[in-house]
Order: C-alpha cells, then sequence, then structure tokens
C-alpha cells in the first residue's frame, strides 16, 4: 500500500466520545463522523495525556508527554508554571515544514501564550484564546464580506457560585444564522486554505499538512436556535454518575462541583445543558461536513488521511461537575479518535490502549519521516492496517492543575483503574463492575493486592519516563525493592545498591 503524504487534522474541543453516534449516541448528531469512522478506523481506548488543553495540544505537537516538555497549564489561569514551549523544543509541523510541506492551521492554538502558531510554521489566521475569539480582526472581516449580523446572545444558562455571584456562562441562544457562526467561519477559511494547497499539490507535487481545529463543543455552549433547540431535554437520559455523593473521594472534586455550581440549577436545566451541547456537536459536524465535501470535489479524498480527535472531554454534569478539573474520570481522559488511511481496511475498531500523543508518530510516518523524536509517542498506522501487534496493556495519565498546582497520576488497565492524588486519599475504581466511577475500593482489603500491582506498575513506568512523580511515591507507597537513595543525596547509596558490608554502623 502506498502511503498518502497529505493530512487533515480534524479537532474540537472538550469533546465527550459519547456524543457521537459511532461511540453510541442515538440522536444522530454526527453523520459526517460517523461516516468517517465507517471508512476508516474507530479506536475505543483513545485517551488524552492529560485532560487541559494547553499541555494536551503541547502534547501533540511536540510527541512529549506533559511532564516532558513542560507547558503544564493554560494561560489563562496559569499559576506559575511555564507559557510558552522552550526554544529548540522538536515540533512535528517543522519537520514537515523541512520536508518540503505546506503546513497550516485553522482555528484554535492555545499552545502558550507569546509563541503563536505561525512561530512554529503554520500558515493562517492568528486566534488566539480558548474559546471562539469573536472580536477577531479576521472573523469581523468575514462577516463584513458577507453583510452577515454581529455576534449577540440571550437566554444565558448559568448557576450561582458559593459566594453568591453568577455562575460561570454554560450556554445561550446565539443571534446569528448559521453563517455567521465562528464554526462555519473557520470552515470557510480552511476550504480556503485546502483551495491553495490543492492547486499546489497538484502543481507541484508539494503535499500538506491542513488542522481545522475547531474551538467547540467547549462550554459555554452558544449555538443559533436551530441547534439551540434541536435536541429535546425530556429525551435526555442523564449520566448516572449525577448522583455522585463524593464519599471517600478527593475533597477538591466537591469544590469544583461548587464552582461549577450544578447543585444550584434544577435538573431540567442540567438536561437542557446536554441537548444544546449535542447541538453544538450537530453544527460542528456539519463544517466538517462542508471540508470533507470540498476535499471530494477538489479529488483529494484519496490522497489524503483524515484524523479526528479532541483535546479532552467534557463532564456535562457526570459527577455533578462541568468543564474539566482535578478528577480522573473517564468523562474527560476517554476521547473519540478516528483515522482514515486511503487504501487501509475499513470500519477497523481498535481496542487497544492508545493516545493523542500517538498522533504526533503518526503524522510523521504517514509523511515518510522519521518518529523517533517524538519520544512518547507510537505510530498508529499498524492498527489502522488491522495488524496484530504487541501493544501495552495499560496507559498513563497525567494532571498537573487548573485553577492551582494539582498533580495527579493515573494508571488504566481493562479493568482497573487507580489514581495517585498526593494531597488527599487515592482513588481505585472497578470499571467492570463500576463502569460510572463512583465508588472508590482503595481502602477495601480485599483490593490490597490490585493495588499494589498497579501502584508498582505505576512506579515503574514513571521512572522509566523520568517522570519525576515517581519520587512521591518512594516512600508513600509500596512499590517494591528501592535501587537508589530516594533522598537524591548521593550519600548513602550503599543502603540501596545492595553493598553495604555486614556489621556496619547503621
Amino acid at each position: 500500500m502506498t502511503t498518502p503524504r497529505n493530512i487533515l487534522f480534524l479537532m474540537t474541543d472538550q469533546h465527550r466520545s459519547d456524543t457521537l453516534g459511532t461511540y453510541g449516541n442515538p440522536a444522530g448528531t454526527s453523520p459526517v463522523l460517523d461516516e468517517l469512522a465507517r471508512t476508516g478506523t474507530r479506536f475505543d481506548r483513545w485517551y488524552t495525556p492529560t485532560a487541559i488543553c494547553t499541555p494536551a495540544r503541547a502534547s501533540l505537537l511536540t510527541g512529549y508527554a506533559p511532564f516532558r516538555h513542560k507547558l503544564l497549564a493554560n494561560h489563562e489561569r496559569n499559576v506559575g508554571y511555564i507559557e510558552d514551549l522552550s526554544d529548540g523544543q522538536f515540533t512535528f509541523v517543522e519537520s514537515l515544514r523541512d520536508a518540503g510541506y505546506n503546513t497550516g492551521l485553522i482555528g484554535k492554538w492555545h499552545v502558550g501564550n507569546e509563541k503563536r502558531a505561525a512561530d512554529f510554521g503554520f500558515d493562517g489566521p492568528d486566534l488566539p484564546g480558548w474559546h471562539n475569539p469573536i472580536d477577531n480582526a479576521d472573523y469581523l472581516a468575514y462577516l463584513d464580506e458577507n453583510a452577515l449580523p454581529p455576534y449577540e446572545i440571550s437566554d444565558r444558562i448559568r448557576g450561582t457560585l458559593p459566594n453568591g455571584g453568577p455562575g460561570n456562562l454554560l450556554a445561550a441562544r446565539l443571534h446569528q444564522p448559521v453563517e455567521a457562526t465562528f464554526e462555519y467561519y473557520l470552515a470557510t477559511r480552511a476550504i480556503e486554505q485546502l483551495e491553495r494547497y490543492a492547486e499546489d499539490y497538484q502543481r507541484d507535487d508539494k503535499p500538506f499538512y491542513l488542522a481545522l481545529h475547531f474551538f467547540g463543543p467547549h462550554l459555554p455552549y452558544i449555538v443559533p436556535d436551530e441547534y439551540f433547540d434541536m435536541f429535546d431535554p425530556e429525551q435526555i437520559e442523564m449520566p448516572k454518575s449525577m448522583f455522585e455523593t463524593f464519599e471517600g473521594k478527593p475533597p477538591v472534586q466537591k469544590n469544583y462541583s461548587a464552582h461549577w455550581t450544578f447543585d444550584s440549577m434544577d435538573i431540567e436545566v442540567s438536561r437542557k445543558l446536554i441537548a444544546v451541547y449535542w447541538g453544538y456537536v450537530k453544527l460542528i459536524d456539519e463544517q466538517i461536513g462542508r471540508v470533507m465535501d470540498a476535499m471530494t470535489r477538489l479529488g483529494l479524498a484519496d490522497e489524503t488521511s483524515v484524523f479526528f480527535t479532541c483535546d479532552h472531554g467534557e463532564f456535562t454534569g457526570s459527577h455533578r461537575l462541568h468543564d474539566k478539573g482535578p478528577a480522573m474520570y473517564e468523562d474527560i481522559y476517554r476521547t473519540p479518535g478516528l483515522l482514515r488511511v486511503p487504501g487501509a481496511p475499513e470500519g477497523v475498531v481498535r481496542e487497544e490502549f492508545v493516545s493523542l500523543l500517538d498522533c504526533t508518530a503518526t503524522i510523521l510516518e504517514l509523511a515518510g519521516l522519521d518518529a523517533a523524536p517524538a519520544v512518547d509517542s507510537r505510530s498508529l498506522l499498524p492498527l489502522v492496517r488491522g495488524e496484530e501487534v504487541a501493544w501495552e496493556e495499560d496507559i498513563v495519565c497525567e494532571f498537573h492543575g487548573h485553577h492551582f498546582p494539582y498533580p495527579q497520576r493515573m494508571i488504566r488497565t481493562d479493568r482497573f483503574k487507580l489514581v495517585v492524588n498526593p494531597d488527599s486519599v487515592n482513588e481505585l475504581y472497578d470499571l467492570h463492575v463500576d463502569p460510572d466511577e463512583l465508588l472508590n475500593v482503595y481502602e477495601l482489603p480485599e483490593m490490597f493486592g490490585t493495588r499494589t500491582e498497579l501502584m508498582t506498575r505505576l512506579y515503574s513506568v514513571l521512572r522509566e519516563r523520568g517522570d519525576k512523580f515517581y519520587h512521591w511515591m518512594t516512600s508513600m507507597y509500596d512499590v517494591g525493592e528501592l535501587g537508589y537513595d530516594p533522598t537524591l543525596s548521593g550519600l548513602d547509596e550503599a543502603t540501596y545498591d545492595g553493598s553495604r558490608t555486614e556489621g556496619a554502623t547503621p
């Protein structure tokens, strides 16, 4: 099979996998993406390395886990971490440019603060920020050129903060036609860029990488009438984890629930929020459809690999939470992942644990380039081709904080998930018995063997990677025999490397 060199990378923000038909949603939210899954590969255990925008996107760009690239928080709520990737940091886009690729990014960048997408070699409008920048000059020019009305909203949905103030805006009705939405604008600009790249490809055999990164369906869910009212809230089945009690859980989760004002809103409001979220997914799916149609029109469909994924998930009321945060539940860590490579088998479903990180090596391999610099990434192409290959039977994810530093590490296997929380209680979930992760069984005596096995495995993975979080685990948990002095002083290695002689003074 000759691997096509062109790449279209479709990405959303804060997108639950269960909003897509191919992942089980029955409401017809995603026919375009469902077709991509039908004609390509769907990954059922696709995880983000961390459920926060900037670090996850930096991992995609570099092929480095967050602890390694060190860009650990969003600029808007950064409380002391670095805010841009280091000079000289490897990125896949610079490798593609060096190999003669056109490289474009239309939409959300959010990888740092001072350094913009253009600084790394991406073509496209500069669109900073965490959500649709509705005051951006290029967007306003688009509205003006097409005689479209400006942004205006009503029917705001929000709760009440613990201090009595108005809660974060969660959703609103947008008084603009579809053609004026930021999502339609992004798809239009992507099609225009695709047309330019197609001309270069067909005239000069110059391949392209084009990324279309939507800012949604990240909250607040702001969509026109058609999508705001598309799905009946009465038909929404609320998540079972809505009955979360936080008993035996880290206290920070209950605090985050209060921050996101879940308990200050009626259940009918929560149903409406999910219905509007689904409408937002439908709006984005339609815009992706416009881009896919353009690719077919330009004769590129059989010569372009197409990715679809997101940076992380969204709670939408699960565990009485919204947004994301210091709670490593499946709702925000397990995300959609689709990949269609022309010539590869259609309708493939893979159960291996894979990561957003693995896109980096896959992109490089599709381009015929060395993937070794993407040190924490592994190409997905063998899985896409339907091959049986040896693969890790677990996945490790990390978190470093959002509104405040809050380090966590998680290991997930087929059945169990262990979350290490240095500030409070650890978490252990039996996902076969408790898929909604309501019951923390970490302290149950009968789980001693399981938690010890998982703790030891997590410790060994972190040590192998060089993630220094393992130093806390060294002294606090049963992680097996140590082969080094955990104080890192260099003063007493003999105690740990077996060279201390019998009879020595203790």
